[in-house]
């Protein structure tokens, strides 16, 4: 039986009080239950207050797993409830929408999440794989892109996106394929041409990769894919504006840099390197 299925969560105002009262006191209002807590900080993940989002929900979503106050079966049930229709899924397609901000930000509790799992190992595995194979529908779906949006704070689909990826190379429980389809799936992002990355997605999915590496995926697996940009940026070309492509442009190259400055100095990634080089000269 669900935890949080029988809950009924504050409303948004009421969750702030609480949540200031916790951030500010380092314990709960007496006549708060925690479960309570939980339900509504799930419930209104996605509100385009920045405040209650990003610094209270999230913020307190980080303190009560970095305080162990979140058990294991509630863990499971976030997760349940994060790759569902309503949350990783919500308005999916739509660009310019506050539905982003449900999405990313479920994403953000998915990363915290699998970051727990990673340490204490209690994720079942059919939840795993869940989380795995929608991260890949979500990534490829996604539209939002958009960093930073004025008077409401971060959106950080991609970001956010890769800090996910970035737990599930970690995981034991995910095999060498998945690697490879997540690692697929989330380098598809750099080709875009609707607009330029400016809030460090590149560093974020770079980040991701490195955990790839360390993690069984082949400096040869990354570097062809490497190898393949030139080609693929050339394709694009013909069927995109000539302002678009400079757009793709500009993610590509500034990806590449990003990824070699990442990998400069590690003595087992020579080939990789030199395959950025050549990559980044032939742009």
């Amino acid at each position: 039986m669900k935890t949080l299925a029988a809950v009924t969560p504050l409303e948004e105002q009421q969750l702030y009080e609480a949540l200031k009262h916790f951030q500010e006191e380092g314990r709960l209002p007496k006549h708060i239950h925690k479960n309570v807590l939980i339900k509504s900080m799930l419930t209104h993940i996605g509100t385009p207050n920045s405040e209650l989002r990003d610094q209270l929900i999230y913020g307190s979503f980080c303190e009560l797993s970095l305080n162990n106050q979140i058990e294991h079966k509630l863990y499971i049930e976030l997760a349940e409830y994060g790759v569902s229709d309503a949350f990783l899924f919500h308005g999916i397609g739509e660009c310019g929408t506050d539905t982003v901000f449900t999405r990313s930000f479920t994403t953000l509790l998915l990363a915290l999440i699998l970051y727990k799992d990673n340490e204490e190992n209690f994720l079942p595995q059919g939840i795993l794989d869940k989380i795995k194979e929608n991260m890949i529908l979500y990534i490829n779906a996604e539209r939002d892109l958009r960093g930073f949006v004025p008077k409401k704070g971060w959106a950080h689909s991609i970001a956010h996106a890769s800090d996910v990826v970035d737990e599930l190379a970690k995981s034991k429980k995910i095999d060498q394929e998945s690697r490879l389809a997540l690692l697929h799936s989330l380098l598809d992002k750099i080709y875009v041409h609707q607009s330029v990355y400016v809030h460090d997605e590149d560093e974020r999915i770079s980040n991701a990769i490195i955990s790839f590496l360390h993690n069984g995926v082949s400096p040869e697996e990354v570097a062809a894919l490497v190898r393949g940009m030139p080609s693929k940026l050339h394709e694009i070309k013909k069927q995109v504006e000539e302002e678009n492509y400079w757009f793709l442009y500009a993610n590509c190259k500034t990806f590449l840099k990003s990824l070699y400055f990442a990998i400069n100095g590690r003595d087992e990634l020579p080939t990789l390197q030199k395959e950025i080089e050549s990559c980044l000269a032939s742009l």
